[in-house]
C-alpha cells in the first residue's frame, strides 16, 4: 500500500503476458516464463461473449508493427491526473514522466503485520478504482495459447479515465492469416469484428515507465521483469503481481469489480490532527521500518485480495497492535478511506 509518499521480456514474453485458462482454452498469464508451456489453468464457466452480432471479419490487409522499434507510450505515474496519494511535487522526489522508478525503495515498499503476526512486505501503487479495465489478449480459432509474439492490448494508461493496475482479460479470437501484431489498438480491435470473451480473470498488472524494477515476489514462478503490451499503437510496460489469481463473474455488461479485502494501518500524526495521516508517515518500531499495519489476509487464504480497503486506527494503541484481533480491537479512527494496490510479496513468521 502506498500511504507513504513513495525489457526485459520482448515479444515472447508478451506470449505469457496476461493469460490463464478461459473456458477450456489456456491463457498464460502477464507474469509469465518467456512463453514456455508451464501454464496456470482453470476451467472458466462464467465466461461471457461479448462478440459482435456478425461473424468475424477478416481484416483485408495486416502489416505487422514490430514492438522492437514502435514508438513508446508516455507514462506519468505521478501526475495530478494518474496519482492520489503519490503526486509529484517540488519537495517530494518522485520520479517525472518516463523515468524508471525503482520501487524497491521507500516510500514504494512497506514492512507491515499479517493477520497473525507475520512480517509482510507489500509494494505501494497509490489508489485504485474497484472497476477493472480490460485488457485483450488475441488467440487463433481452436487454440489454447495466444498467438506468438502479439502483445496484449489495453486503452487507457495511469492519468487517463478509467486507468486501473487492474485488468479484465478478455479473450479475442482472430483468423487463421492474423499476422501477429497487426492490430495494435482497441479501436481497431473493435472494428475487425473478431469475437470477444470476457473472462472471469483479473490481475494486477501496474503500467510504469520502461526500466522500472520491482525485484521481490512472493514465489518464485512470479516473473520479475516488464512485459510490452500495446495502446494506441505505442508499447507499453508492466508488472505482473499473480500471488493469488483473482477470479470474478463477469457481468452483463461492462467491466466487473475488483475484490478487495481488509487493511488496518496507522499513522505517525493522526488524521485528525493538522498535517496527520498520510503525509504524516506510517508509525514504525523504534530504529526499525517495520510498521504496526495489519493485513486481514494473506495470499493463501481464501479472501485474499490486493486491492486494500484503508481502516485507521489509533496510533496511541501502535504498541499493542501485533496482529488482526489487537488492530481490531484499536479505536477505529476512520473507515475505508482509501482503495489501495499493494501485492504482498513477502510472508514471514515474526
Amino acid at each position: 500500500m502506498k500511504m507513504e509518499t513513495k525489457t526485459k521480456r520482448a515479444s515472447l514474453l508478451a506470449l505469457a503476458a496476461l493469460a490463464i485458462l478461459v473456458l477450456v482454452a489456456v491463457v498464460i498469464v502477464g507474469c509469465g516464463d518467456d512463453g514456455d508451456d508451464t501454464a496456470t489453468t482453470m476451467v472458466d464457466e462464467t465466461t461471457t461473449t461479448v462478440a459482435a452480432e456478425t461473424t468475424t471479419t477478416v481484416m483485408d490487409e495486416m502489416t505487422a508493427v514490430d514492438p522492437a522499434t514502435a514508438p513508446r507510450a508516455s507514462i506519468d505515474r505521478f501526475s495530478m491526473e494518474a496519482g492520489t496519494l503519490q503526486v509529484r511535487d517540488e519537495s517530494n522526489g518522485l520520479p517525472g514522466a518516463n523515468e524508471p522508478i525503482d520501487f524497491d525503495q521507500g516510500p514504494f515498499i512497506t514492512q507491515g503485520l499479517g493477520p497473525n503476526g507475520e512480517i509482510v512486505k507489500y509494494y505501494n501503487f497509490d489508489v485504485q478504482p474497484t472497476t477493472a479495465a480490460p485488457i485483450y489478449a488475441l488467440f487463433k480459432e481452436g487454440e489454447d495459447v495466444p498467438i506468438e509474439g502479439q502483445l496484449n492490448i489495453v486503452g487507457v494508461i495511469p492519468g487517463d479515465p478509467g486507468y486501473n493496475d487492474f485488468w479484465h482479460v478478455n479473450k479475442v479470437t482472430v483468423s487463421d492469416d492474423y499476422v501477429a501484431n497487426s492490430i495494435t489498438n482497441v479501436g481497431e480491435l473493435m472494428d475487425s469484428g473478431y469475437p470477444i470473451e470476457a473472462t472471469g480473470i483479473i490481475v494486477n498488472c501496474p503500467v510504469v515507465p520502461d526500466g522500472s524494477t520491482a525485484e521481490l515476489r512472493l514465489t518464485d514462478e512470479e516473473d520479475l521483469g516488464l512485459t510490452m503490451g500495446w495502446y494506441e499503437d505505442q508499447v507499453i510496460y508492466y508488472f505482473n503481481f499473480s500471488e493469488k489469481m483473482l477470479s470474478v463473474t463477469p457481468p452483463a455488461e461492462g467491466q466487473p469489480e475488483v475484490p478487495t479485502a481488509d487493511i488496518l494501518v496507522t499513522f505517525n500524526v493522526n488524521p485528525d490532527q493538522p498535517n496527520g495521516g498520510p503525509v504524516s508517515g506510517f508509525m514504525t518500531e523504534m530504529g526499525s521500518g517495520q510498521t504496526h499495519n495489519v493485513v486481514a489476509t494473506l495470499p493463501s487464504d481464501p479472501g485474499y485480495s490486493p486491492l486494500w480497503d484503508v481502516d485507521v486506527y489509533d496510533n496511541a494503541e501502535f504498541s499493542s497492535v501485533s496482529d488482526l484481533a489487537s488492530a481490531q480491537a484499536a479505536p477505529a479512527l476512520a473507515m475505508g478511506v482509501a482503495l489501495v494496490n499493494c501485492p504482498i510479496v513477502s510472508v514471514e513468521m515474526r
